[in-house]
């Protein structure tokens, strides 16, 4: 298992190090809008990674550039992108200054999840959405899972009354086929995937880049239904931020955060650090249920059960990056998080001594080292990482015996003593480690145009050890999988573009190789249309995933999930087609993308009843036989003036098995995906009126989805198929910024209410018996927040 490890440690020890050439042809200038400096704009080689930015007085220098014609190009947010060509020639020193003008909206930012190379999102094949820091404020999101709900295709929902873990489904798909990665790295395993959308703080995000459909394959496993890329703060120039916020929920929890981020530079702008720190305390909270007796009358109530848990969350980490040379550039990233997390009844005791309960203990370390090399006139690149997380879970979840439940008090007093001595706590052990080389080569004059070819290889290994022994209940799997993958990114003209890719893994727990290919092509028509075509393969290995490794509440016991024996790779076939446009002027921007999907999958996974045994229901993961999943997304977009924005996405789709599928027992088949609505989306207007007043208004809009409904107590009435009924969330914030003009700061009192019309759940099951799996609709009830920042201006 360490053998790729070791070969990789020794590659980094024996790699040479290439020194730039000393050419002393070197550029100087400034960047400026309106008579005014920028100050750390980005000024860059364009096709290289030759680059700077401006120091806080708005001047640049690049020193010992390579000879010939070069296009200089200077950007920076907010502003219009402006290029240069030059001719350098060796010994001599050129002046070359930069006039931008301000823009009111960006949409062509450098991004690099859709192809694992740096490219404009305008000039990629692949469709990459980026969700930036600005729009996670504007919705104030606490974390990540919070933020991706404003993102087109893309739905976050609640899998669990108790405990309340999320997943993410993309185009349809639930979460099992959305790949989730960290500054690029898999490190984000099935047992993070439970809770580790809500254990990484907002505060912590530099930006979020989204590819959506097979166009992911590159990524392996599971980027079936689409790859997220969470980026992480990176060191650009000197900043401070402190904020705190306390969130009033439906009048009776509170919900306490505090963020704090700080980036020191070094004065050559050759090495910076941003570190980030976060603290969360949240209450559970019980909403109303509804209680069905032996006489069939309803009761809605509260039940002193919590609908979401108590929360305690401690989390601190950050980004080293350093430049030894200007050829060469060092990272490391690491992140630390705690949580507690509680959810059951709510009362002041030992987790097994409530009727009813789920706790969980996370410490969890993940960090990872990239390096990379520049040579060749820069045209060729090497890449070499390892990335890593561990996980140590310690967690609880049963039921306290009742006297109703056993036919004697002495087999009622037996019960009881056997849960007092050995009560039905867990321990998990995870560890992932990823490895890989990349190399990238840019031929600037290919057949026709330019071609970035781009070849690595990988190896990721997870181990998870999960154990509950009172419910002789364990998993011990380990998987390991290397990948070798090649991709061809040929520039054929300024309007084509056509990107082809390879990817062959070997799983361990697959005894073959999976070749995953991929096709895209890119048309740009003019300057502010691009058409788009992508066709991929990919594939789920044989394990289980996040789901598949939550015990919940069901039928009056505890339900779990296991792996069928003859288990087989699901495979998957997806084409997408879009269309992108955007119309720039002085004063507005409007623009829209329409994207269509589909994706065949093979051999889909489902779970199949199993019957139940005396700790609960029993489910078996199969292969069926297959699966469709079709539809269209719509993305809108316009600023005024940097004065109003408006961002828009909305999903309509289906996804149906082949065969119709039985989800409980001796009820009817259905081919229908259950937790899955046919149409969903979303809105964010941002209002700045004046210079330091901000507002936001966002909605989210969730379709009517079918659900399976387990009934706690079949005498009073059976298990059977629910529809929910469709919700539509409305939230508004407010801010206004203080100015400390003395320290180049200022202070940000801002509030707001999330979910203002209080549409939320109200069929909850109660009760110590419930099934706390159904669970739909808007992850909160209508909460009040407000919050003080001091941050650098």
């Amino acid at each position: 298992m360490n053998r790729p490890v070791l070969l990789f440690c020794f590659i980094m020890l024996i790699f040479p190090v290439i020194k730039a050439q000393h050419t002393d042809a070197n550029i100087f200038g400034d960047v400026q809008c309106e008579g005014v400096h920028i100050p750390f704009a980005n000024v860059y080689i364009e096709g290289t990674t030759i680059g700077t930015t401006t120091d806080a007085t708005g001047h640049y220098m690049l020193i010992d550039l390579p000879e010939g014609k070069h296009v200089i190009v200077a950007k920076s947010l907010g502003y219009s992108t402006v290029k240069k060509e030059v001719a350098v020639e060796a010994n001599k020193t050129l002046e070359i200054n930069f006039v931008l003008e301000q823009v009111v909206m960006t949409v062509d930012e450098v991004v690099i999840t859709g192809t694992k190379t740096f490219s404009r999102s305008t000039e990629t094949p692949v469709i990459v959405n980026v969700l930036n820091s600005k729009n996670i404020e504007a919705v104030q999101a606490c974390n990540i899972s919070e933020a991706l709900k404003f993102q087109p295709g893309l739905r976050v929902e609640t899998n669990c009354q108790t405990c309340n873990y999320t997943q993410l489904r993309i185009n349809g798909l639930g979460g099992g086929y959305s790949q989730i990665l960290i500054n690029g790295r898999l490190i984000y395993s099935p047992l993070i995937g439970l809770y580790g959308m809500e254990q990484i703080p907002a505060n912590m995000v530099e930006r979020i880049e989204v590819v959506r459909g097979g166009g992911s394959a590159l990524y392996g496993s599971s980027a079936i239904g689409g790859t997220v890329n969470v980026i992480t703060h990176i060191p650009n120039n000197a900043d401070y931020s402190i904020s705190f916020s306390t969130h009033k929920i439906d009048k009776e929890s509170l919900d306490n955060l505090l963020f704090a981020n700080v980036t020191m530079v070094s004065k050559k702008r050759n090495a910076g650090v941003v570190l980030f720190a976060n603290r969360r305390y949240r209450e559970a909270y019980d909403h109303i249920g509804v209680t069905l007796n032996s006489d069939g009358i309803k009761k809605v109530e509260k039940d002193n059960f919590s609908e979401f848990p108590e929360l305690r969350n401690n989390s601190f980490g950050g980004n080293i990056f350093y430049r030894p040379a200007p050829n060469q550039k060092l990272e490391i990233n690491f992140t630390s998080i705690y949580e507690y997390r509680y959810g059951g009844e709510m009362v002041d005791k030992k987790a097994h001594l409530a009727q009813q309960s789920e706790e969980r203990v996370h410490n969890i370390l993940m960090g990872g080292v990239d390096y990379q090399v520049n040579f060749n006139n820069d045209n060729s690149s090497f890449i070499a990482y390892i990335a890593g997380q561990y996980t140590n879970r310690k967690h609880y979840t049963g039921l306290y015996p009742v006297r109703e439940e056993y036919e004697s008090d002495s087999a009622f007093y037996n019960a009881e003593q056997i849960h007092l001595k050995n009560p039905p706590y867990g321990a998990t052990d995870n560890t992932t480690l990823q490895g890989g080389l990349q190399f990238n080569h840019r031929i600037p004059h290919f057949i026709s145009g330019s071609n970035t070819l781009t070849a690595g290889m990988e190896y990721i290994t997870d181990n998870i050890i999960d154990s509950i022994p009172q419910f002789q209940y364990g998993k011990n799997q380990l998987t390991d999988n290397i990948a070798f993958f090649l991709q061809s990114n040929w520039k054929v003209s300024s309007s084509i573009t056509f990107l082809a890719g390879l990817r062959a893994d070997k799983h361990n727990l697959i005894d073959h190789v999976i070749v995953s290919p991929r096709l895209s092509f890119l048309y740009r028509l003019r300057n502010y249309t691009q058409l788009r075509l992508t066709w991929g393969t990919g594939y789920r290995a044989p394990q289980a995933f996040d789901a598949d490794m939550h015990i919940a509440f069901a039928g009056g016991g505890v339900s779990r999930i296991f792996l069928a024996d003859d288990l087989k790779e699901e495979r998957s076939n997806s084409f997408s087609g879009s269309v992108n446009f955007d119309l720039p002027r002085p004063k507005y921007i409007v623009g829209f993308t329409l994207e269509g999907f589909y994706t065949k999958l093979n051999d889909a996974f489902y779970l199949q009843p199993a019957g139940k045994d005396e700790l609960g229901e029993q489910f078996e993961k199969r292969n069926g036989r297959g699966a469709t999943v079709k539809g269209t997304t719509l993305e809108i977009r316009t600023n005024y003036n940097k004065k109003a924005q408006i961002e828009a996405g909305f999903t309509l789709q289906s996804s149906l098995h082949d065969e119709a599928v039985e989800n409980i027992k001796g009820i009817e088949s259905k081919r229908e995906f259950l937790r899955t609505p046919d149409e969903y989306g979303y809105i964010i207007i941002t209002l700045y009126p004046a210079e330091r007043f901000n507002a936001s208004v966002s909605s989210l809009y969730t379709g009517s989805m079918l659900l399976a409904k387990f009934s706690p107590n079949e005498l009073i009435y059976p298990d059977e198929y629910r529809r929910s009924p469709s919700f539509t969330e409305m939230s508004f914030k407010l801010g206004y910024i203080f100015p400390l003009k003395t320290i180049d700061s200022g202070i940000e009192i801002y509030g707001g209410i999330k979910n203002i019309t209080n549409v939320y759940q109200d069929d909850f099951d109660n009760y110590r018996n419930r099934d706390s799996n159904y669970i739909y609709g808007p992850s909160l009830p209508r909460s009040i927040y407000i919050g003080i920042k001091l941050k650098a201006l």
